[in-house]
């Protein structure tokens, strides 16, 4: 789908402020309301607006710890990869994965309220036997750049 400059403008505001009345989103990118909206509804039925979302702060909520791993299965068949993916998706702890090339097969992200619940995920994943080899855990002691907006201008070219 090709975008123009408005098109990034209406995705980037909206990844920043994601609450932004219709009429301001129109106003920020330069556009009266109604073109501003089906812009906005051709974006989103394209598949480009997936949804939208409250950024949470975790540490006023309550204790936690956020934890990365990597993942490597005990082989590389096609249904072991689908398994894992499969099982992956079940456990609400895990709030990201992706699958990699090169040395690691999968990096998670994990969310628990602790160590020892963090421990007892992995424990679960092992015991279920969903093809996870060995796993590598990398544990966040602090935010220095929370996840922002895509470089927009950058990926357009």
């Amino acid at each position: 789908m090709p975008l123009d400059d408005r098109d990034v403008a209406i995705l980037a505001t909206l990844t920043a402020e994601g609450r932004i009345s219709k009429a301001a989103l129109a106003e920020r990118v330069g556009l009266s309301p109604t073109p501003c909206w089906n812009r906005l509804k051709r974006l989103e039925k394209a598949g480009l607006i997936r949804g939208y979302h409250a950024d949470v702060d975790l540490r006023k909520l309550g204790p936690h710890v956020t934890v990365f791993v990597a993942a490597e299965l005990r082989d590389h068949t096609s249904e072991t990869f689908r398994a894992f993916e499969a099982a992956v998706r079940t456990y609400d702890e895990v709030t990201a994965c992706w699958a990699l090339g090169g040395g690691f097969d999968y990096f998670l992200q994990i969310v628990t309220r602790d160590i020892d619940a963090y421990q007892r995920l992995v424990d679960d994943m092992l015991d279920a036997r969903i093809g996870l080899a060995r796993y590598y855990t990398y544990i966040v002691t602090k935010s220095v750049k929370p996840q922002s907006a895509p470089p927009f201008d950058l990926l357009r070219g």
